[in-house]
């Protein structure tokens, strides 16, 4: 953890809706001038696209079938922890980008699946904002939550996150829903041993819930949408956090517990803008008083 350079870490699995918080930080960002330096999870994988079908092949025929990328084995999770460590400490460090699709690959320059190359950090950033796999995972070799200053899990409930991860896979990467099937039985080991625990660790869980029929994801023919869902809130630290103004302003929503907030689906970008903002400018507020 630092002061004088924060990190932000927003965690979920392939198919949680990270992307969209990732989308609310953007606008939190433009609208307090906050410069922050942005960090793709994928960008530590350690095989490309082509690298990791063999990866797992070698690891099938060596008994392994559930070789995966919520794994460790499958991620350079030192290289992210040094990368976590050498920005808390000095405000730099090296990334890339993984390229996930054709629009990607147009703007970029590179091939769907590849990796472009490792570059600095831009300098003056007022704080970095990782979004992936692994921003609060703890392994017997690597602990990269101790360095995050604030820990966000985004986790809908799993066949949600499912229907998500297919219809996103099917539609924007090419996938049929049998590839996109086989994947999720495949990484089911490593999300219980990764994923979750990583969720005890996050100060923040939001924690989408659909009020529709959900019960075969793997037939769904559309994602629940925000009106027919509803969000749990959960603080692992509850003190500070003002539930009344929250629920004054958030029509509709109650507490579930003494450190969660229930609201409609259709309220999670203002309750993010609300609970957030603040907290991004306490980051920030408290490192320009140290620089």
């Amino acid at each position: 953890m630092s002061i004088k350079h924060p990190i932000i870490s927003v965690t979920g699995s392939s198919g949680s809706g990270t992307t969209s918080v990732r989308q609310t930080f953007d606008q939190i960002f433009r609208r307090e001038h906050v410069r922050a330096a942005f960090v793709q999870g994928d960008a530590f994988h350690r095989y490309d696209r082509c690298g990791m079908e063999k990866a797992m092949e070698l690891a099938a025929k060596r008994g392994n079938l559930n070789f995966s990328h919520f794994g460790a084995d499958a991620n350079m999770l030192d290289e992210l922890e040094k990368l976590f460590r050498t920005y808390a400490e000095n405000g730099t460090g090296m990334t890339r980008l993984y390229v996930h699709d054709v629009e990607e690959a147009r703007a970029i320059g590179a091939a769907i699946g590849s990796f472009t190359p490792w570059t600095e950090i831009e300098p003056e950033t007022d704080l970095l904002l990782y979004e992936g796999l692994h921003g609060a995972v703890v392994t017997g070799d690597t602990n990269i939550a101790q360095h995050a200053d604030l820990k966000i899990g985004v986790v809908p409930v799993i066949n949600l996150e499912w229907i998500q991860k297919i219809q996103r896979d099917r539609t924007e990467r090419g996938y049929t829903t049998e590839e996109v099937t086989e994947a999720i039985l495949r990484r089911m080991p490593d999300y219980v041993k990764y994923i979750c625990p990583q969720f005890t660790q996050t100060d923040i869980n939001f924690q989408r819930i659909p009020t529709v029929d959900t019960s075969n994801p793997f037939v769904a023919r559309w994602i629940p949408t925000p009106d027919e869902s509803m969000v749990i809130i959960r603080f692992k630290e509850p003190r500070g956090i003002d539930f009344a103004y929250l629920l004054s302003m958030l029509p509709d929503s109650f507490m579930s517990r003494a450190n969660s907030i229930v609201i409609p689906g259709s309220k999670l970008d203002l309750a993010m803008q609300l609970i957030l903002t603040p907290l991004i400018l306490q980051l920030v507020e408290r490192r320009r008083r140290v620089s």
